[in-house]
């Protein structure tokens, strides 16, 4: 198993201190991922790494789609494959309905047959046998709708990513979008995953997605790298209290009631009552509370949080789950060693 560091939404921080990552390219871990919501954008952060750095990956986890079309997508990709020599890692996400009609203007529309179109057109664009040419229901190139010029042509990206092709990761939660992941994507970028629900939850789905993909040993090659919020501490208890927002900013309030994919997942998990009290308790503004109501047994499972030898143990976990990256989400340095001490 491979680690990797994931330095979240704000990769605009590192402009002042470098040395998280500094530090993680030093003890061997294989790659470094950023983020973006509606804030710091994921990529300015991941060329500001790739050039103060020499051997780590540098990935996407995500760029939103809504965000750039997938020409953009390809052509940034490219970039930042060549000037990385080879080392960017491509992580992409539909996001949810908030963020994608709240923030971006667009609408959020099926997103599976999004998903399927984007990437399609991202393997034509990449793989340069022909101009690219799409007729989609999201999609199409070149663009024929009432007010075209008719000008438009089909082409050819100028410049290749190294090797022909680019690696593409999905971030997924919902069982169809597993599914899909597995089946058109070359790795699987999870979120709260649970290693001991790995093999009833997400096995069968990631096996129908394996069985769709018509590649033989598409399971050998596929890559499952979750974020794992992370801290080693003596004091297990207020290291679970520090994960708990974030579980109880996802679950309770990123989302409306009734489609809020990461509530569906804790539900999944067999968490329906904490799921509905904290979600709840979130969008009566009472966060303090919804915070307070995540149950301890929950952090246990996706986080990875306590004392060194706590921690040891519970790696073992992610590994029998077949986790290829395990990508930390941490800003401690100490845990960041601890954790490579008993991985790598």
């Amino acid at each position: 198993m491979k680690l990797g560091l994931n330095i979240g939404y704000y990769g605009t921080a590192i402009a002042d201190n470098f040395s998280l990552i500094s530090e993680a390219e030093e003890l061997g871990y294989d790659s470094v991922w950023t983020a973006e919501a509606y804030g710091s954008d994921a990529l300015t952060p991941l060329a500001f790494i790739a050039a103060r750095t020499e051997r780590i990956k540098v990935g996407s986890a995500v760029f939103q789609m809504p965000a750039r079309t997938p020409a953009m997508t390809a052509m940034t990709a490219t970039t930042m494959d060549q000037m990385s020599h080879g080392r960017f890692i491509l992580g992409l996400g539909v996001s949810g309905p908030q963020v994608v009609e709240g923030w971006h203007g667009k609408a959020f529309g099926k997103p599976l047959v999004v998903t399927r179109e984007y990437i399609t057109i991202l393997r034509k664009m990449f793989a340069r046998d022909e101009p690219v040419s799409f007729d989609g229901s999201y999609y199409t190139l070149p663009y024929a709708g009432p007010d075209a010029t008719g000008l438009g042509k089909p082409l050819k990206i100028m410049t290749a990513p190294k090797g022909g092709n680019l690696p593409i990761y999905l971030a997924a939660i919902g069982p169809k979008n597993v599914r899909l992941s597995a089946e058109i994507a070359d790795g699987w970028l999870p979120v709260f995953f649970s290693p001991d629900r790995s093999h009833q939850v997400y096995q069968p789905m990631l096996d129908a997605g394996f069985a769709l993909s018509g590649v033989g040993a598409k399971a050998s090659t596929f890559a499952i790298a979750p974020t794992v919020s992370a801290l080693v501490t003596d004091d297990l208890e207020a290291g679970r209290l520090q994960m708990k927002p974030q579980l109880a900013l996802y679950i309770g309030g990123m989302g409306a009631k009734g489609r809020n994919f990461y509530n569906d997942l804790a539900c999944r998990y067999g968490f329906d009552a904490e799921a509905e009290q904290i979600q709840e308790l979130y969008l009566a503004g009472k966060k303090m509370e919804a915070t307070l109501a995540v149950p301890d047994q929950l952090v246990d499972e996706v986080c990875l949080v306590g004392p060194t030898e706590r921690i040891r143990d519970r790696l073992e976990a992610w590994k029998e789950a077949g986790v290829s990256t395990l990508i930390l989400g941490t800003s401690d340095l100490n845990t960041l060693r601890e954790i490579a001490r008993h991985v790598l």
